[in-house]
């Protein structure tokens, strides 16, 4: 049987740090082990070396855009790209977003005839509202990229609650099939002081995590004020470290010194080193996610490698898998709820020992293991 050819198409890709281009990055390098694998993704200014990988990358003229993190891929006015995609002949596409470069895949798998397959990873409604404020348009954009994903022969959510949202709340036309997130972190075995020499940090001191976009949908806001109301429980010591960039990052910054918290938050940047960030997740006690915006997080599965528990608010997408107290944390959408539990976790050590433990066994997935399930499907949709 010939080997398949599949074309991963993203409008988010290194070198932007973001969990759909974290997703299809390690799509691509397991699927490698079976398939030839071509990610289709945006250029950005930032020169980064694509041939570090075991597979190829096409790349499409972007620019940046004002309002968002991302750059948007221009690929109809990108001849050179239109000649390269060409010059290829995919058995298999996979669009990992409906947007430009998205659309791009359809395209090419509709005037080829080939299996379309679609992965849903974000509550997109979400960022419509951000972007326009307006209801109407909103509705009209969730309407757009519903008929975008219709075109595939199989779509993936994330988790059962993310396919959820688009069967019953965005109408997609059936209930997606679950494809989970996973993670190529394993548990670090030996841990070292490099965190607490980083940061002056006392061994003993309590140390909280975020990884992530800088970004008011991460509700980063939600965890400084919740913050604030611990410090007024109790004169707790503690270190909370935001691991990531964005476009909120300068107002939250200032948020932090106005409300005083600078002492105790310190603003740790980008961290691409993998090996480096997996320090982080292994010295801190408590990862802080209040998003309702994240569908399934990959920081979260990051954390369980290195049994770091996450505190969630209840009803969050991201918290489908958690069970209060067991394997993760679950809070109430409310600052001083969340404070509060904050401090009741970090006053039942011998509880959290579990949870932590738990959180790595029910958590805990990595990509091979997802990715096979992925193959198998393209092998059926496949045409000879």
């Amino acid at each position: 049987m010939k080997k398949l050819t599949v074309g991963l198409f993203t409008d988010a890709f290194y070198p932007m740090i973001d969990g759909v281009g974290m997703v299809v990055h390690n799509h691509a390098q397991n699927l490698s082990k079976y398939c030839n694998v071509y990610v289709i993704a945006p250029e950005y200014k930032e020169e980064y070396d694509d041939s570090k990988y075991p597979y190829k990358v096409i790349r499409i003229k972007s620019f940046k855009a004002p309002i968002i993190d991302y750059s948007v891929a221009v690929p109809k006015l990108d001849k050179n790209f239109r000649k390269k995609l060409n010059q290829i002949s995919l058995d298999i596409v996979h669009i990992h977003s409906p947007f430009m470069v998205g659309k791009a895949g359809v395209e090419y798998a509709n005037k080829h005839n080939i299996p379309l397959f679609g992965t849903m990873h974000s509550q997109y409604k979400s960022d419509f509202k951000r972007a326009v404020h307006i209801n109407f348009l909103v509705n009209k954009l969730t309407n757009h990229i519903i008929k975008i994903y219709d075109k595939c022969n199989l779509c993936y959510a994330v988790n059962y609650s993310t396919g959820e949202i688009f069967y019953k709340d965005y109408g997609y036309k059936t209930m997606p099939k679950i494809l989970n997130n996973a993670t190529e972190m394993t548990p670090l075995e030996i841990q070292d002081d490099y965190i607490d020499k980083e940061y002056n940090l006392d061994k003993n001191t309590k140390v909280f995590l975020f990884v992530g976009r800088i970004n008011r949908l991460k509700n980063i806001f939600f965890i400084a004020d919740s913050l604030k109301e611990l410090e007024k429980i109790k004169n707790f010591q503690y270190k909370m470290l935001f691991v990531g960039d964005g476009q909120d990052k300068e107002e939250f910054v200032n948020y932090i010194n106005q409300n005083n918290l600078n002492k105790n938050i310190i603003m740790c940047g980008k961290i691409k080193n993998r090996e480096l960030l997996r320090k982080y997740y292994a010295r801190a006690d408590l990862f802080l996610f209040p998003s309702m915006y994240d569908a399934s997080s990959i920081v979260q599965i990051e954390a369980a490698s290195q049994k770091l528990p996450v505190l969630f608010l209840k009803g969050s997408a991201t918290s489908y898998q958690i069970q209060d107290k067991v394997n993760g944390y679950l809070s109430e959408n409310n600052k001083e709820e969340y404070a509060k539990k904050i401090m009741d976790i970090m006053n039942n050590q011998e509880l959290h020992k579990k949870v932590c433990l738990r959180a790595y066994q029910d958590l805990y997935k990595t990509w091979d293991d997802i990715v096979k399930e992925l193959y198998e499907d393209y092998k059926k949709y496949r045409k000879e």
